[in-house]
Order: structure tokens, then sequence, then C-alpha cells
């Protein structure tokens, strides 16, 4: 679906509004991410946890109502048009290999044979993907898009945004669940200060990446991630909410400031006839990044805690290691910055993409 929506915006809008619609999508997608998981632990904490799945059907039910009401259809009528299975299948396995392999890596060990055969997995099916669509005559994704320096770079930055991020929100509700010893209800509105952050200023930055570009706002963006992240790799076992408030605050400024510009960025380097395939190498990034990053803070945090959880020693040891985990974080996220400043160019639009008709878009 996250496709889909982005492509909608990209056929709706003309080139120089396209930035402040994509602000607006993250703020309102910000305010799901705030929503869920505060109602996710009030279900957990009051009814039983099994409920946090039940409670998608009649979300899911309402929003095939709306879909189906009010939004037009679209499609990409620009050249002829077929599914093609074997790309299909193949990136599939290799996504879902790799993601598997990398979520599930602490758990059965880097080097144990199921971990490593699915490495090897996705590695050879990504192989035979990228062959495939450089034979194709209709390939699902056109490589020939990563030519565009811009488009490139905004992927590479969008897979380092969630490869320093995901893994925060993951191991920062376990701390304060685990050390600070809240409830999950609690847990759930720590990060509203964060998300709400971004709810405001993300339709904000989309109007300034219409007007100025995204580069300098992407890299000041990123610096102030990696700025929060340093703030909490100073968490302790000692530390209240008051010491948490800064990172979230800084933190949500700098997501605000980089994640709405640099889809913009993303989608303003593809033609509209092929913002499907635009936006869903973006989800993909981004999918993937999460899982390495989650993966990767967890393996950081593993290699320090040694006891059982129920060992005294297990939290002073989890703090070392979500303290070290965090500042590798912190240097993902610059170094996110300084590929937003190599990379993205402003795009340069012309008088004729102005009016963008929704018939020929993906």
């Amino acid at each position: 679906m996250n496709p889909s929506t982005l492509s909608i915006i990209t056929a709706t809008f003309p080139p120089k509004q396209r930035g402040m619609a994509i602000g607006i999508w993250a703020g309102v997608s910000a305010l799901a991410l705030a929503i869920g998981p505060l109602v996710g632990g009030v279900i957990t904490q009051q009814i039983s946890w099994s409920w946090i799945f039940f409670i998608n059907v009649p979300a899911g039910i309402l929003g095939i109502v709306v879909a189906r009401l009010v939004i037009e259809e679209s499609r990409d009528t620009s050249v002829e048009q077929r599914l093609d299975l074997p790309g299909l299948l193949s990136s599939a396995v290799g996504l879902f290999a790799l993601t598997y392999g990398l979520i599930e890596a602490n758990t059965y060990g880097w080097t144990s044979a199921r971990i490593v055969s699915l490495f090897v997995l996705a590695a050879a099916s990504l192989a035979v993907f990228v062959a495939l669509e450089l034979r194709q005559r209709i390939p699902m994704l056109d490589l020939s898009l990563f030519r565009n320096s811009t488009f490139a770079g905004a992927n590479s930055v969008m897979l380092l945004v969630a490869l320093a991020m995901f893994g925060v929100f993951f191991y920062v509700s376990l701390y304060v669940q685990n050390v600070l010893g809240y409830s999950p209800t609690q847990a759930g509105a720590t990060f509203l200060p964060m998300t709400l952050c971004i709810v405001f200023l993300a339709p904000i930055a989309g109007r300034i990446t219409d007007r100025l570009g995204a580069r300098w706002l992407i890299a000041g963006g990123m610096t102030l991630v990696a700025g929060s992240l340093v703030i909490f790799s100073r968490l302790d076992q000692h530390s209240s909410f008051w010491d948490i408030l800064p990172g979230l605050l800084i933190g949500g400024a700098g997501m605000a400031m980089s994640m709405a510009p640099t889809t913009a960025t993303a989608m303003a380097a593809v033609e509209v006839n092929k913002a499907g395939v635009g936006s869903a190498v973006l989800n993909s990034m981004r999918q993937v990044g999460g899982s390495l990053g989650i993966a990767v803070m967890g393996a950081i945090v593993a290699a320090y805690v040694h006891v059982p959880q129920t060992d005294p020693r297990a939290i002073p040891q989890f703090i070392n290691g979500f303290q070290r985990a965090l500042e590798v974080a912190a240097v993902i996220a610059f170094s996110a910055a300084l590929v937003a400043v190599a990379t993205l160019r402003k795009p340069a639009y012309h008088a004729e993409e102005e009016q963008v008709v929704p018939e020929v878009a993906a």
C-alpha cells in the first residue's frame, strides 16, 4: 500500500507542490505511528496482547471503503504492460530470505547453517533478479533509474535513515520498560513528543523542499538525528523521562527535516509514469534498512549481555550494549547527511510537467 499511496500523490499533484503533499503524507504517517503504540499499549495492558491484531480488522475495512469512494484509478498507459512474474518471484524470495535472516540471526547465531543458508539464498535470488531485470523486455524494475544520482542518493539516504532509527525505536522501547519500569502504555506514550514534531514539521519541510530543494535540509536533519542518538546513548538505569525528552524533540525535528524531503526528492527524480516503481524501491530500502538496523543493534547489545535476564548484572550489561549500539547508529545517521550533500540535486521542472494527468500515472 505504501508505494501506491506515494504514486497517487505523484499523479495528483504537479511537481512544485509534491513536496508539501508528501510532507502532509509523512505527517499523517507519523500520527499513525504515535497512535499505534499508544493504543497497542492500552490494549496489551487492559485486554490482551492478541487484540492488537484484531483491532486492525475494522481499520482495514474502513480503508477499503474510503479507497473505493474517494481514490481515482490511475495507471501507466505509456507503454505495453504485463506482469514480470520471474522478477516478482526472485525479488520476493531474495527480500524474504534477507529480512528473515537479519531478524533471526541473533536467535540462531550469525554463523549457523540456517542463517548462512538464508543469506546465500538472498544473494543468489537478488542476483538472479538483477540479471532478469537487465534482460527483460518490460522489467518490473527499470534499473536505469539508478543512473540518476539523485534517485540513487535519495534511496541510499532512506536506507541509512531506517538503518539508524528502526533499531532505536525498538530498543528504546525495551529500555524504558525493562530498565525504567514503564508500563506498555507508558512506553507507547514515550515517543509522542517525537512523532508530534514530525506531524507538525514534516509539511513545513515539504514546502521548503518545493521552494529550495532538499539537499541541505536533509543534511541538517540527519545531523540533528545523529545528535539525538548521541543524547540517547548517554541514558542509563538512573535516567528519567526528562533525560529522554531532548533526544525525542531533536530527533523528531531531524526526522521531519529528512524523511519527507528524501521521499519527495526520490519521487521527483522519476517520471510520473514510473512513480509506482520509484516509490516501491524507496519503500523496499526503508524496510530492508529497518530490518538490518534492528539486527545490527541487537547484535551489538547481545555482545555485551552474558547473563540471564533475571541476573542483577543483566541491566548494567544491557545498558553498555545499548549505549554502544546508539553510538553506532549516530555514526550511520551522520553518514546519511554526507550522502545527501554528495548526491542530491534540486530537480529541474519543465513547464509541460506542471499539469499531471492521473490516467498516465503508475
